[in-house]
């Protein structure tokens, strides 16, 4: 496993520093137009970057200090499908902003009645002229309260099978008749959304790709999110890892209780073997590999090791520390376990997420099961699909 990164002479070093000499505060449309908020997407929006440049160009990043403007499906869902399938003028219209940070884009994807079975969405969308009228309901909708955009999925016709007859649309969130309602998560914060279409109409230059192909392309959406080549917190790549939590009790006096010691052992172990098949993807993709399986195990076991992480914080400091401003407590370490609020409280009631979210556990198991193992399908009785194909998020969304 090679993971060293080239030297101070490697080209993309040396750009990136030069460029950064001459812009040391850079504004977002500055950096997009330089390539560097998505330096692997193809010029003129991006750089064309592989997996080395990559690294190399987020590691000068974050050493000057400098982010990348907030737009997490813009960047990592929208953009790249609308480089695939998106026209000359919807590209033109829509990428630099989005690179930019100056529309923040929302997915509207999941339904009531189709969250992990995207195929079995209800929202309509007929053809009334020059126009498509949308009728129907979206949930769990992130960031749709502050987003401009949102990357909308509608069936445009009903008689045709479970998985055709849907089309791939651009929504305004502005546009007349797109409501929006917060979902409070138990965290207390507002990130999620229901959105409510009665009656919005969108123009015929909304429609991406082909009428009745958006079950392609939300393919290309869901495959396409950006694989982070660093990220090793426990929530989603995000938060803090089991060795945060060890190196915390360490530095808290130790575990005089020998239950919890093993308990502690075996969260940290875990994140150990998920950080080496990390490592491993990113060693494959500096080698010019395409990823192998290590990729879908890592997101299968990744989620659960994420709640056992936050379940061990709470053993470790007690139920009391989950109270606002409770602040140390000392259940069964040897000094007072400090308790960062906002770090472990707040993660362990988002944890409860994790093996929800982007595709449930149970459906990242088949998913492995039988596209990586090449086990037989466990046939749908009715329909005589796999349980992955019918009730899984389209392919590479929860792998």
């Amino acid at each position: 496993m090679d993971l060293a990164l080239p030297g101070d002479e490697h080209p993309a070093r040396v750009a990136v520093r030069s460029w950064l000499a001459a812009h040391p505060d850079p504004s977002p449309r500055q950096l997009a137009e330089s390539g560097y908020v998505a330096p692997h997407w193809p010029r003129p929006w991006g750089l064309g970057a592989d997996a080395v440049d990559q690294l190399v160009i987020d590691e000068e990043l974050r050493r000057a200090g400098v982010r990348r403007p907030f737009n997490q499906i813009g960047i990592g869902w929208a953009g790249p499908t609308l480089i695939h399938a998106g026209t000359d003028a919807q590209q033109a219209r829509y990428l630099l902003p989005l690179l930019a940070g100056e529309e923040v884009w929302c997915q509207l994807f999941s339904e009531p009645g189709a969250g992990s079975d995207l195929a079995g969405l209800s929202t309509r969308a007929e053809r009334d002229g020059d126009e498509w009228v949308v009728r129907g309901q979206k949930v769990w909708t992130s960031f749709a309260h502050i987003a401009a955009l949102g990357i909308l999925l509608a069936r445009t016709d009903a008689d045709a099978p479970k998985h055709r007859g849907i089309s791939y649309f651009i929504c305004p969130m502005d546009a007349p008749g797109v409501s929006v309602r917060p979902i409070l998560d138990m965290t207390g914060d507002h990130a999620f959304n229901e959105v409510f279409l009665d009656d919005v109409r969108l123009s015929t230059d909304h429609l991406v790709g082909a009428e009745n192909e958006g079950w392609a392309l939300a393919k290309v959406t869901l495959g396409n999110e950006r694989v982070s080549l660093s990220g090793e917190g426990s929530l989603w790549g995000q938060g803090p890892t089991a060795a945060d939590l060890v190196d915390l009790v360490r530095r808290s006096g130790g575990v005089r209780d020998l239950r919890l010691r093993q308990d502690l052992a075996r969260v940290w172990s875990e994140g150990e073997v998920l950080r080496l098949i990390r490592l491993r993807t990113v060693s494959a993709a500096m080698s010019g590999r395409a990823p192998g399986p290590e990729a879908s195990v890592r997101k299968a076991l990744a989620d659960e090791h994420g709640q056992r992480v936050m379940e061990m914080a709470v053993r470790l400091a007690g139920t009391r520390a989950l109270l606002a401003g409770a602040g140390p407590t000392d259940p069964g370490v040897d000094d007072a376990f400090s308790w960062p609020e906002e770090v472990w409280a707040k993660g362990y009631l988002f944890s409860r997420a994790l093996t929800i979210g982007g595709g449930t556990a149970e459906v990242q198991r088949n998913i492995v099961a039988e596209r990586v193992l090449g086990l037989p399908h466990d046939p749908d009785v009715e329909q005589g699909r796999s349980w992955a194909e019918t009730r899984s998020l389209p392919d590479g969304a929860a792998v």
